[in-house]
């Protein structure tokens, strides 16, 4: 082996010459990495050489040739290799070769050790690591690290010795590397403790965990960059691994990192990790979280910090204490009940928003807009509070802090569009004077100064905030607005920032989609502006600017109608295609998003397009995932913080990774760099998050074919096969958005075909088992298919919202189709799908389903009692969905099943949360309506239950209790319990028949109106001998018809019609009155009664005219 040759080949691996890189890797490659002597080579140049990157470089590649080579070195070399290889390691000043040829003796060892060779290595490291040489000690412990990281096992029968090394070398008095090195060793090290089985070790780990505070504690005061990175990192990664390890220390651990994240003093990029990891607490250790009651200090903190906020908005992504506040913010509000967030933020913001400082006021507004998310229901019952708020800061002399309250519009408007909608005639003008006032300062100041950088951003925050608050608007309100606001907004279609240009354009889309046919007066002019969009394609600023336009003039289409967009469907689709292969993903999504709105608009008629549409979209869910991430990996995780030269690019190292299992790739993002030179563009560093786009893509490719399949119908039939074939493997997809996706789209499937086979004369389904209507066999087999996939997804997802939407998918399904998908199969198995959905539904309602706990189920017991955040509970609500549908397809033979369920909903009904009363008594009714008369066994404790909810405080309640009260008198043949409640029924709910003084009452109140007036109905449909028809007739009368729900007007108009047939007395003297009712009720809206019932009212009216 010629070594001169070499050595000088592994020195051009360190040029700046591209050429001379690539021939010199080619020749390493060929001529010496195939032989093991360039093992012994490149060991002699890590012991000897004097450049210490050459070192370096040797000990990279060593590394990944010990592998292969190791054991073909001759025998009486190895024993000479590995001492003068340890003796230099511990002896290398220069810490970046140290920490490589530390991992060179690790993979040797691990190649040894599992051989039985080089037994004396860890007394040898022992010996160093307790060395009264501080080098000496950073290196054992440094080596022992790298060998955890490569084979943890070995270290598992020593458990107990190691700990206790450990528990002294971290509190090394002279070297911060000891420290740190013994932080990252204790880290590899749990890998393989036994939580359960090793209480010992368990408890001698937990004790590190006080020094590991001070270590950080101390490098964040010495402002140590790179030691402070690597301790973070591994309070991050051991909060990642089994709850146990910090459990003991957890609360201390909360308040530390709190402290860290509010102290002005320290470092922005330090506070935003302690911020980082207070979020990954809360997301991942909620239930503990919420224990700890720390939710309200966490909030008030997340307030002060966002004063700090900068007041023009960055436009870029930039990681600061103050952003990374608010973000905290919106975790908390999700993750935790509003008792422990919102509560205690809108109790704190007050004085924010008084303040006389505009950062307080600013950050006020700010952050309960980062609370709407996570507690919608809460923040609605607050906005006759916030509104005033909102609309004084709208007015506000400060352009950051108006500025602010058009984010908090937006924001409270995309979560509570109907409840932010009823107060647009003050919302409205207050966003139209900011737009205006803007537009004359963007017009009066220069470009580049500050005060024109804040009205552009003003301009841009009045056409979001339109845009999310006008999609929640009755067409007719809409229509009220649309001449003051598309003129404004047209205006900016030709503004030189393409950022005002997008915030127009689709604030004039969202116009268009709410105010449907009052758009019609800017239609041709709109599609003239916009339509010159839709192919530039000269930069990426262009790109976005033509994805916010395609997807304005998908919502054109859907106001205007087919007809009139028909002459743009063809260029739109051209554009919409050819944006497939722009590279730009926001471009691709928006694109099978028009697809989507175009099929809604044209539904079968889209046919000419669904041979393009369909086949594009089964190739992007058949993309390919590979890992493009770049991985720094082992190599690098002695880079902490410092920048690194990578194919002639700067880069600063964010964390360790330091994670690398047998393969040998993870370090080869430092040599690779190295040896392929610079000759790569800039776009290879964009495509760090590939593998994220790709899945993201996928998700909404999914569920656009979903929307596709349900409204071309039959057209779509030829694809439905290979949509299936492609769509039921992503069930098991990575990408919790993916596997949610999924789930709709093949639910979706089903129920398109379901009518179509309708449509082709199967007979409409009938409720209970086995059986009555059988469906089609193709849909049988589907069915089945799509069951299995289904239930085993269900019964261990982890993601809420993934369970929510299997929740919401299976209860449309069982609503629209019956009980064909609960029949057991030739495949069933042990257990029939109906006893499957049965016990993940009570796991749900116990608070026990995998998504409900921690991600180790640790904590589970912690906060189960107690209240749940919004976000939570929704995956119980949409559980409760299913049981009402179970009861719609099962009819009286849910009774059954409703022994199994009853306690947990009554539990429900008895809580203190206003929407789990609400939900839990309205499922209680619906049940009671399918069960029939089978719900009379019940009777009794469900009328106890209804009548406490007759006088609740909470009018929804009251409303559903109304309701479910009305059909369990009607279908309970319990007439003792029945008949002996009438009067109660009838004195409680009284008050809730008298019209409502005010001309426009609340929804809640006209709901609770209608659904008294429903109940009293089918009190008398039930026995009118038993209700005093004279008292309670003429007030019945007056509140007719009734305005908010219409379900309610069968009960009513078929009560009415029965009594007629009856020639009772009391309802012919009361004729005059009903005649203009039934003139209105059968007139439109359409909806307020069903076919049926509208007969039985029209032959009524033509007996009442004889």
């Amino acid at each position: 082996m010629d070594e001169q040759e070499f050595v000088g080949l592994l020195s051009a691996l360190l040029e700046p010459d591209t050429q001379k890189v690539k021939a010199a890797t080619s020749q390493l490659n060929k001529t010496y990495y195939t032989s093991p002597a360039s093992v012994t080579a490149l060991i002699h140049i890590i012991i000897s050489h004097d450049r210490p990157e050459l070192r370096q470089l040797a000990a990279v590649e060593a590394r990944k040739l010990v592998v292969k080579h190791w054991e073909a070195v001759p025998e009486a070399q190895k024993a000479q290799l590995r001492q003068q290889l340890l003796e230099s390691t511990i002896a290398e000043p220069k810490p970046l070769p140290r920490h490589s040829k530390a991992r060179v003796i690790a993979a040797i060892a691990k190649v040894d050790l599992a051989d039985g060779q080089w037994a004396e290595l860890p007394g040898m490291l022992q010996q160093a690591a307790t060395s009264q040489t501080v080098s000496h000690r950073e290196v054992g412990i440094y080596i022992i690290y790298t060998l955890l990281e490569t084979m943890p096992d070995m270290f598992q029968e020593n458990m107990g010795p190691m700990l206790a090394l450990f528990n002294r070398t971290i509190q090394d008095p002279e070297s911060v590397e000891v420290r740190i090195n013994t932080m990252l060793a204790l880290s590899e090290l749990v890998m393989v403790l036994d939580t359960e089985e090793d209480t010992k070790s368990l408890k001698s780990f937990q004790n590190t965990i006080p020094h590991m505070v001070k270590i950080l504690q101390s490098t964040i005061e010495a402002e140590d960059d790179e030691h402070t990175m690597q301790a973070f990192d591994v309070f991050n990664k051991l909060l990642s691994y089994e709850s146990a390890f910090l459990n003991a220390h957890f609360g201390d651990l909360i308040q530390f990192f709190m402290q860290v994240a509010a102290k002005t003093e320290i470092d922005d990029e330090v506070r935003s990790q302690a911020f980082s990891f207070l979020m990954q607490s809360v997301r991942y250790r909620k239930l503990k979280v919420q224990s700890l009651k720390v939710g309200e200090q966490m909030t008030r903190m997340c307030l002060q910090v966002a004063t700090e906020l900068d007041e023009l908005p960055s436009e870029e992504d930039e990681i600061s204490p103050a952003r990374s506040a608010l973000g905290l913010l919106d975790i908390l509000s999700e993750s935790l009940p509003p008792s422990q967030v919102a509560v205690p933020l809108l109790k704190a913001i007050g004085p924010y928003v008084q303040n006389s400082d505009p950062s307080h006021r600013r950050a006020g507004i700010l952050a309960l807009g980062m609370c709407v998310e996570g507690a919608p229901d809460f923040i609605a019952t607050q906005l006759a509070e916030i509104l005033p708020l909102v609309l004084h800061l709208l007015e506000d002399p400060d352009t950051g802090v108006r500025s602010a309250a058009l984010n908090g519009v937006a924001r409270l408007a995309d979560d509570l569009a109907e409840d932010m909608s009823k107060e647009h005639a003050r919302l409205i003008p207050a966003l139209i004077k900011n737009f205006d006032l803007a537009l004359q300062g963007m017009r009066n100041s220069k470009a580049g100064t500050k005060e024109h950088e804040l009205t552009t951003h003003i301009l841009k925050a009045s056409c979001m905030a339109v845009d999310s608050l006008i999609e929640g608007f009755e067409q007719e309100d809409a229509a009220l607005y649309v001449n003051e606001l598309v003129p404004r907004f047209a205006m900016l279609f030709d503004h030189d920032d393409h950022k005002v240009q997008m915030a127009a354009a689709s604030a004039v889309g969202a116009i268009a989609s709410a105010s449907e046919s009052a758009f019609q007066p800017y239609f041709e002019k709109t599609m003239q502006s916009l339509g010159r969009y839709i192919g530039i394609k000269d930069s990426e600023a262009e790109l976005e600017l033509r994805s916010i336009v395609l997807d304005t003039l998908g919502k054109i289409a859907s106001a205007v109608g087919a007809e009139a967009f028909q002459q743009f469907v063809q260029p739109l689709m051209q554009s919409s295609e050819e944006g497939l292969h722009l590279d730009n993903q926001r471009l691709k999504e928006t694109s099978y998003i028009l697809w989507s709105t175009l099929a809604r608009v044209y539904e079968e008629n889209f046919e000419p397009f669904l041979p393009g549409v369909v086949k594009a979209l089964l190739e992007a869910l058949e993309q390919e995932e590979t890992d493009a991430e770049v991985q720094l990996g082992a190599e690098a995780s002695d880079l902490i913080g410092q920048e690194v030269t990578i194919a002639g690019k700067k880069i600063k190292v964010a964390g360790a990774n330091g994670k690398n299992e047998d393969d040998d790739d993870d370090d080869d993002a430092i040599v690779q760099a190295l040896m392929e030179g610079a000759e790569d563009d800039d776009d290879d560093w964009d495509d760090l998050g590939a593998v994220t786009a790709v899945a993201m893509e996928k998700e909404i490719a999914v569920e656009v074919i979903g929307d596709v399949l349900t409204h071309a119908k039959s057209k779509y039939l030829p694809y439905m096969q290979q949509t299936i074939e492609v769509v039921l493997p992503l069930l098991d997809h990575s990408f919790e958005g993916v596997r949610k996706s999924a789930v709709g789209t093949t639910w979706r499937a089903y129920a398109c075909l379901w009518g179509l086979a309708e449509d082709d004369g199967m007979q409409k389904w009938q409720p209970g088992l086995p059986l009555k209507v059988k469906p089609t066999t193709d849909l049988e087999k589907l069915g089945d298919l799509l069951m299995k996939g289904t239930l085993a997804l269900w019964e261990e997802e982890m993601d809420r919202a993934t369970v929510t939407d299997i929740n919401r998918n299976l209860a449309a399904t069982l609503k629209l189709c019956g009980p064909a998908i609960l029949a057991p199969s030739a495949t069933s198995g042990t257990s029939t799908p109906l006893e499957q959905i049965t016990a993940i539904i009570l796991l749900l309602l116990q608070k026990q389903h995998p998504c409900q706990k921690d991600e180790d189920g640790f904590d589970e017991g912690e906060a189960l009692e107690e209240e749940s955040a919004e976000y939570d509970w929704l995956a119980i609500e949409t559980a409760l969905e299913v049981i009402t549908a179970l009861a719609a397809a099962l009819g009286e033979q849910f009774a059954q099943l409703w022994k199994i369920f009853e306690t947990p909903i009554m539990k429900f009904a008895s809580s203190q949360e206003r929407f789990e009363r609400s939900a839990s008594v309205g499922t209680m009714g619906e049940c009671v309506e399918s069960m029939g008369a089978a719900c009379t066994p019940f009777t009794q404790r469900m009328m106890r239950m209804f009548l406490k909810r007759l006088t609740d405080e909470d009018p929804e309640t009251k409303s559903n209790a109304a309701f479910a009260t009305g059909l369990l008198c009607l279908h309970s043949t319990d007439a003792k319990e029945v008949l002996g409640n009438y009067n109660t029924i009838l004195g409680t709910l009284e008050p809730s028949l008298q019209k409502h003084s005010s001309a426009t009452p609340s929804e809640h109140e006209a709901r609770l109106l209608d659904n008294a007036a429903g109940c009293v109905s089918r009190m008398i449909k039930k026995a009118p001998q038993n209700v005093p028809l004279e008292e309670v007739l003429p007030r019945l009368v007056e509140l007719l018809p009734l305005k908010e729900d219409f379900r309610e007007n069968e009960p009513v108009f078929d009560m009415i019609v029965s009594l007629y047939q009856a020639q009772n007395g009391v309802i012919q003297g009361l004729t005059a009155q009903l005649m203009p009712v039934f003139e209105k009720v059968l007139g439109p809206p359409e909806e307020q009664i069903s076919d049926e019932t509208k007969v039985k009212v029209q032959q009524l009216v033509q007996f009442l005219h004889r």
